[in-house]
């Protein structure tokens, strides 16, 4: 059992040299690449989705709840970053920092966000230029080979979409034979983007009557079915009227889907070595973008849903409908804002596709999956089976599902992932992060972080597996020790075993308070003192529980950018990112379920025997699937990593 363990904790050895990658971004250069590869699907389809059938005008505020949300999610992933001075991303960090098992679930979680978001761009993409043909193209394939009846309710597509599934696949080429990116053609078509969304919103809010935010409710049906541009969907029911017709449960779970909008930010964290003062750029960078992001969705949502009822809007193609002669009649400005979409839609896809062979790359090389997939393309230098793969395993999700059911995917994996990392920095920031000389299981690898410099000169450089003896503690030692009495200043493995506790006591206890809050939504809100009594027990014990964690010494490492508030931030990401997810229809959580079984499935049946670490452990020869005149050793320890991020951030 105790081998079994170790096998889940051990962690990667990285040598954190001299970097080969030349630090050229600034802030204007991560701003730009976080705002491109977000904004797309989120502001040219989302908006008119999620306002039509989940949230009406109140669209607004679920955008605002995602943006804190993907703000504190943020904020921990660039003290992650930071912890790990290495280009890359929330897999290498966990791989590193925490243990293989956790470092899988990320990258696995990873697959899937990478996957989906490609995918739902695809759609989204294909959606548009439907919607410029008049839907010629839906109406042509709906016809000729339809999957199911047109107008069904399902996850699956009433038609297998060709075009999104041509345009990820000839990504994927383009990927494969070596394209490179370029900064200053992603700033180029953000720039183009964000002025499209200006416009829009100039534009439609001329038109914005505050009526339509205050719809009443004994009207909401006739308003709505007479106004409406679609006569298949009359008699459905358009919620309450107001501002949210569909109450504050039809809000959350529109934040749970908005959420899908913010995806991408992260990447900002991943350039931490070529960021011009990552310390300042980075964090900054991430605020900038966020807000950038959150006002053009705020600001397009809120303008057509004052322009126009919500449940008039286009489900596809809001923005480019909206100017059609049916709606404000602009016949210019419809060909601008669709010319701007094409663009963002641009950005936002290989933003969306670039990182996925890279993420199944590094697994395979740590031979977390299948080794085969990290074969290196001698011509082009790209790993050609983990492009092709993604190019066509992305083009078949878009080809066969819905786009919302794709966002919902994509949103749960996502925010699971963004929780493991705020947990995950929770429990570093109180670990002692110095070799001890007592064995012990809390102590980490002085080589996985910013070191001091007084002891910079003795520690850079050494690397070494952990081997640790777990200590143990008796109940009445964790009970002295709860307000820490006796002030220690630094971590102790006392101190970390506790926090450790802690966390594990705030993951049941936060989780049993969000399931609370979605499940007891009405009674509260009539007021009910029972769901009332529940809610405040539930929320005095997570207080009390993030008092005790407060109360330990924090680890005294100095880091290039650290989370302001802690325990406080993490936890209350943790608590948003669990409160969204819990909002996600249940038949996303068995499609993620299933998901998370099949990678369960190549960890435990392959992965956990077959890992680079273990190899090494086992003192065995490592399968070599790249010709080494090619990329180098590239299982080599002091190799690998340049390899991985140096080589091919440069592709």
């Amino acid at each position: 059992m105790q081998r079994f363990v170790d096998q889940l904790t051990r962690r990667k050895v990285v040598n954190f040299g001299h970097s080969e990658l030349r630090r050229v971004l600034g802030v204007l250069d991560l701003t730009m690449l976080g705002v491109g590869s977000t904004i797309g699907v989120g502001i040219y389809v989302l908006a008119g989705e999620v306002s039509r059938r989940t949230t009406g005008p109140a669209i607004t505020i679920s955008f605002l709840v995602a943006a804190i949300a993907s703000l504190f999610a943020g904020l921990c992933y660039a003290e992650f970053g930071a912890r790990v001075p290495k280009a890359g991303s929330a897999y290498i960090y966990t791989y590193v920092c925490i243990g293989e098992f956790v470092a899988f679930i990320i990258g696995w979680n990873l697959i899937l966000e990478y996957v989906i978001g490609t995918a739902s761009v695809a759609r989204g993409f294909s959606q548009y230029v439907n919607a410029l043909a008049n839907n010629s193209i839906e109406d042509a394939l709906q016809e000729a080979v339809p999957l199911l009846p047109e107008n069904t309710e399902s996850f699956i597509s009433t038609y297998p979409d060709f075009l999104s599934f041509g345009l990820a696949v000839i990504l994927s080429v383009a990927l494969a034979l070596g394209v490179k990116e370029s900064s200053r053609m992603n700033n180029i078509f953000t720039g183009i983007n964000i002025i499209v969304i200006v416009f829009v919103i100039i534009a439609v809010g001329t038109q914005a009557d505050p009526f339509n935010w205050r719809i009443p409710s004994d009207k909401i049906d006739g308003y709505c079915n007479i106004t409406g541009n679609e006569g298949d969907e009359k008699g459905k029911w358009w919620g309450a009227g107001g501002f949210a017709p569909y109450g504050f449960t039809g809000i959350m779970k529109g934040a749970a889907t908005c959420f899908f909008g913010f995806v991408g930010f992260d990447i900002i964290a991943t350039t931490g070595e070529e960021a011009i003062n990552p310390s300042r750029t980075i964090p900054l960078s991430i605020g900038i973008s966020l807000f950038i992001i959150f006002l053009s969705y705020f600001g397009v949502s809120a303008v057509i849903t004052l322009a126009f009822p919500y449940c008039v809007l286009d489900a596809d193609a809001p923005l480019v409908v909206i100017f059609d002669e049916d709606h404000i009649g602009w016949e210019a400005a419809k060909i601008f804002v669709s010319a701007g979409a094409l663009f963002g839609f641009s950005a936002s896809l290989f933003g969306a596709m670039f990182p996925l062979p890279r993420i199944i790359y590094a697994m395979a090389s740590d031979g977390l999956v299948f080794r085969f997939f990290s074969q290196i393309s001698k011509k082009f230098q790209t790993p050609t089976i983990a492009t092709a793969l993604s190019g066509i395993f992305a083009g078949g999700m878009a080809m066969f599902f819905e786009l919302s059911s794709l966002v919902e995917m994509m949103s749960i994996g996502t925010l699971m992932a963004y929780t493991i990392v705020a947990l995950c920095v929770l429990l570093l920031r109180y670990t002692d992060n110095d070799h001890s000389n007592e064995k012990s299981e809390y102590t980490l690898l002085n080589t996985s972080y910013t070191v001091d410099e007084e002891d910079r000169d003795e520690e850079e450089g050494e690397a070494v597996l952990p081997t640790s003896v777990p200590s143990s503690y008796h109940i009445s030692d964790y009970l002295h020790q709860l307000f820490n009495t006796r002030g220690f200043t630094k971590p102790t493995d006392l101190t970390a075993s506790l926090v450790t506790k802690a966390i594990m006591c705030f993951c049941v206890l936060v989780l049993t308070l969000d399931i609370l809050l979605v499940t007891l939504n009405e009674q509260l809100a009539k007021g009910n003192p029972g769901a009332i009594t529940a809610i405040v027990i539930m929320g005095i014990l997570n207080i009390a529980n993030l008092i005790v964690i407060a109360r330990q010494p924090e680890s005294k490492k100095k880091l290039s950018f650290k989370v302001p508030l802690v325990p406080w931030v993490p936890a209350i990401s943790t608590f948003i990112n669990l409160y969204l997810m819990c909002n996600l229809e249940v038949k996303t959580w068995y499609r993620f379920g299933i998901w998370m079984a099949i990678g369960f499935a190549v960890y435990f049946g392959y992965g956990i025997n077959h890992s680079t670490i273990e190899y090494r452990m086992q003192s065995k020869k490592l399968p070599c699937t790249n010709p080494v005149d090619t990329i180098g050793t590239i299982f080599d320890s002091d190799s690998e990593e340049e390899i991985l991020y140096s080589q091919l951030s440069s592709d």
